[in-house]
């Protein structure tokens, strides 16, 4: 019997962490590289230590540019680095891609670096065969102080999970802005231009959010709940700290906005791309602290659970047991894009 093809979205953990375990790290100075929940590389430079994220654009088209800036941008400020530098590759497809096409997604990426403070340094672009859509993919460098470093694998048995906003900001922004067509029986033209301002109210970035945290207590671990979504950040969550994760989903914060989109399509919001939403552990003292300051701030933060002692799993409390949670096989909005 033929092997099935690989679906649409990320590679499968089993596969992905068999190819990593091969990837040749040769030099003293990578202080972190390619795992599984790992989304950031590490070097070491001194004092200064150089964080680095790779990430492409491919669900949405429209504000592909301003996008691709915020999704690397995530990364890095999971880490509690400053996004630096920006290097993006540029795909555009052969027949259709027009000057004004590429002047807009150019000027996207310009005002997105601009409001963070970001340089273009590079990157590369051209007209490439077999694409029906502008793909990008931006390399993103940033920069913090040795001791001020977090990573995923940071979680410590005993620290509270924390999540901000809600979920899922990203998909209730690209569905609505991909199938128009789609949601207009169900929400009104105001509501679907809600959900489409879902990209910049309440935002897909988390920067600002993890800003706040870092100042505010002392976080152990962040990670950015991007492609299938929540479900799938708190596996890798588990899986980069070596730990177990116990939650209880009642406390997730779901948009009603975003239900109803979730609704209509047949989507479980919570295994739906979710960048706006960061999800962070720290020890109890200071997640009372992070949560008061980022509500100071007018950003939502609930407690979903705990960081417990065992083996990388992920569990769900329910008034009836404890049961495990399982791992979505790839992002909900996939299903659209198939």
């Amino acid at each position: 019997m033929p092997i099935p093809p690989i679906p649409l979205g990320k590679l499968p953990p089993e596969l992905l962490s068999r190819i990593l375990a091969k990837a040749p790290v040769q030099d003293e100075r990578v202080l972190l590289g390619p795992g599984l929940g790992l989304d950031c590389a590490v070097l070491d430079f001194g004092e200064t230590l150089l964080v680095l994220k790779s990430d492409p654009i491919t669900f949405a088209t429209d504000q592909i540019g301003w996008y691709l800036v915020q999704v690397n941008a995530n990364d890095i400020a999971t880490t509690g680095a400053t996004p630096r530098w920006l290097l993006v590759t540029a795909l555009l497809p052969e027949g259709s891609a027009t000057p004004s096409q590429v002047e807009g997604i150019a000027s996207q990426v310009y005002i997105a670096c601009q409001e963070l403070g970001i340089s273009l340094i590079g990157g590369h672009t051209e007209i490439t065969n077999g694409l029906d859509h502008p793909i990008l993919v931006g390399t993103l460098i940033g920069e913090v102080d040795r001791e001020r470093l977090i990573t995923p694998r940071g979680a410590m048995p005993g620290d509270r999970l924390l999540l901000t906003k809600g979920v899922p900001i990203e998909a209730t922004a690209i569905l609505a802005r991909e199938f128009p067509d789609r949601l207009r029986s169900f929400l009104t033209e105001d509501e679907l231009a809600q959900a489409q301002d879902f990209l910049h109210h309440p935002g897909i970035s988390i920067l600002r959010d993890a800003q706040i945290a870092c100042g505010s207590g002392k976080v152990t671990a962040m990670h950015d709940p991007t492609e299938g979504g929540l479900a799938c950040a708190l596996w890798e969550l588990a899986e980069a700290s070596g730990h177990t994760l116990i939650v209880d989903l009642s406390t997730v914060p779901v948009p009603p906005l975003s239900a109803r989109i979730c609704q209509a399509l047949n989507l479980n919001p919570l295994a739906s791309i979710a960048s706006g939403a960061l999800l962070l552990t720290a020890p109890t003292d200071s997640a009372v602290a992070i949560q008061h300051s980022l509500s100071a701030e007018a950003i939502p933060c609930v407690e979903l659970g705990s960081v417990e002692a065992g083996p990388a799993a992920v569990y769900q409390d329910t008034p009836l047991a404890r049961i495990p949670f399982p791992r979505p096989e790839r992002d909900e909005i996939a299903k659209l894009f198939a």
